[in-house]
């Protein structure tokens, strides 16, 4: 159906309804729905699950950026299938690509760059332990869930990116607008150009993972983070490797702390899990709190692979995978109000990750689960807007809810004492007392704020790479498979150009060039300028959320680019 519609435009570039006495016309082509999902990620696709298992009548519509579902998903992943039982009772007899249980785990804590020491299992905080777990590939879950997602009937659209909210005349949503394709670098249409096309519906669902750009919006527009504490979030890097099959423990998981980054004052942790076929998953989560700009979390891994405990796993392997994603951590401190006019916010759009237990799987399907309940009793009621208010409660009475009020201090424990003392702290607070002490820790400095200009810092001098275990940038955007169309516009936004030469690059020597973890920004010539690389981008979104003058937006380009991870 094509549509001509009156729209405005407000300050902050949302899409209006008429409703003042400026507009333009513009003819779009529209389709409608019941429900509008953006991201066919775990809260996602189990939001269309659900919806369509309790009425199959419903119109549902899946959007997805990435060239295939599961292409821009990203985990460590261990995965607790609570949720997974909710939506498929029966998903062990459906060909569920989750089997591969965890069979032993150990913790470790490392000193410095030679020595590390097990931890005893018996003094780890509770949620942090796997047995019954199992380790999986979240981009084969999320494809699995597609299938049968579809097999209900509901619609998937790969490739398609939902760039912003369609808004009535009294500011509700009602639906999204996806990006124009085939524009070039100048704004100029192509041959291959295609309008934007507006999917409205009376529910739009908003599940683009941690620091979305629709997400990021709408809080800001509905002030839905009035009272909260600020979202924290934490830079996960991973490979994935082929070992010797001598040094391989199928189900094996080992999580780490301390060295690399105790000794820059870093919080975060380490990760590895032995998966099938004599291959490794092993990663590095750098909370983004940090507040040396010298820092680089991309050779801070590097460096973690060079210990000897790490080194001598990786003797004659072979590097396969390369990726990186921002996780959102900061716990129901920072949860933002998840309702908003005509929709939610959902899974890690609003940040449901559990910290302490390093998973969000399980939390964000089921986010996507009550948010279904809700929704099909709006549509029973015949008030499937107004209704929307009631998920606020519904998911409060939730078991993901409550295990995240159990956790409420982990993060800001780690945060204000340190990965030793703060664990410790939480080895009390969530063993002995299951989360019951009668107080609520607060991080209320966003991560953008915690840096020190660089001449009050120490400077780091990373060692160069060896191209064995130690690789740079270009080549692990390789193994990354990101593409994007080269002609057309930079989706990573400066909202003041001259920001970079006024102030990132004197006061904070431009961190950029270090915190991005695919070589994006770089500082280049005598005269030091910067460039964006923004093929190299793998949708981390790391830019977004460590900027310290918040001038860099990512939004999202042209469908379908990005990485493309296989089996991730």
């Amino acid at each position: 159906m094509l549509l001509i519609l009156n729209l405005i435009r407000d300050d902050v570039g949302n899409t209006k309804f008429q409703g003042g006495y400026m507009s333009e016309q513009i003819e779009y082509e529209t389709m409608e729905f019941d429900v509008v999902i953006v991201g066919a990620g775990p809260s996602g696709l189990s939001a269309a699950i659900k919806l369509k298992q309790l009425n199959n009548e419903l119109n549902v519509v899946v959007l997805e950026k990435g060239s295939e579902v599961g292409a821009h998903i990203i985990s460590g992943a261990l995965f607790e299938v609570r949720a997974l039982e909710e939506l498929f009772p029966n998903w062990k007899e459906l060909n569920c690509p989750v089997s591969l249980k965890v069979s032993s785990e150990q913790t470790m804590w490392f000193d410095d760059e030679t020595h590390a020491k097990p931890v005893a299992q018996s003094l780890i905080p509770k949620p942090m332990h796997n047995k019954g777990n199992y380790i999986i590939s979240l981009g084969n879950l999320c494809k699995w869930l597609a299938e049968q997602a579809e097999n209900l009937g509901v619609e998937i659209f790969p490739g398609f990116s939902a760039i912003e909210t369609v808004k009535d005349k009294n500011n509700q949503v009602i639906g999204i607008k996806t990006g124009k394709m085939g524009i070039d670098k100048q704004g100029n249409k192509k041959d291959s150009f295609v309008e934007s096309m507006l999917l409205l519906a009376p529910v739009t669902l908003i599940c683009e993972g941690a620091r979305g750009q629709i997400a990021k919006q709408l809080i800001s527009d509905y002030k839905l983070d009035k009272g909260r504490d600020p979202q924290h979030f934490g830079l996960g890097i991973k490979e994935q490797w082929k070992i010797k099959p001598e040094n391989h423990k199928l189900g094996h998981v080992e999580h780490g702390a301390g060295w690399p980054l105790s000794e820059n004052d870093c919080t975060g942790g380490s990760f590895v899990y032995h998966i099938e076929d004599n291959q490794i998953v092993l990663g590095l989560i750098t909370d983004l709190n940090y507040a040396n700009p010298h820092i680089s979390p991309y050779d801070e891994f590097q460096r973690f692979k060079q210990h000897p405990h790490i080194k001598q796993l990786l003797d004659g392997a072979q590097r396969l995978v390369y990726g990186a994603r921002t996780i959102a951590k900061g716990g129901p401190q920072s949860l933002p109000k998840m309702h908003f006019p005509g929709g939610l916010l959902l899974g890690c759009s609003a940040g449901t990750l559990n910290a302490a237990k390093i998973k969000g799987t399980h939390t964000a399907m089921k986010s996507g689960i009550e948010a279904a309940i809700v929704i099909h009793d709006g549509f029973k009621l015949d008030k499937p807007v107004k209704h929307l208010a009631f998920f606020t409660h519904q998911f409060s009475k939730s078991w993901a809810y409550k295990e995240l009020i159990i956790q409420r201090n982990f993060a800001p424990s780690i945060h204000k004492w340190g990965a030793w003392l703060g664990g410790a702290y939480s080895f009390i607070d969530i063993n002995l007392f299951k989360g019951k002490l009668p107080w609520t820790f607060h991080d209320k400095v966003p991560d953008h704020l915690t840096l020190q200009p660089a001449d009050r810092c120490d400077q780091i001098q990373y060692a160069k790479y060896d191209g064995v275990i130690s690789f740079d940038k270009p080549s692990s955007v390789f193994l990354s498979n990101t593409n994007h169309e080269e002609d057309q516009p930079c989706h990573l936004v400066l909202t003041d150009v001259s920001v970079f030469s006024k102030i990132n690059l004197p006061l904070y020597h431009e961190p950029a060039q270090r915190y991005c973890p695919a070589g994006v920004y770089e500082v280049v010539g005598e005269d030091q300028k910067l460039q964006i690389n923004a093929q190299n981008c793998v949708h981390c979104k790391a830019c977004d959320i460590k900027d310290p003058t918040q001038n860099i937006t990512w939004t999202a380009p042209e469908g379908g680019g990005g990485p493309n991870y296989p089996g991730f």
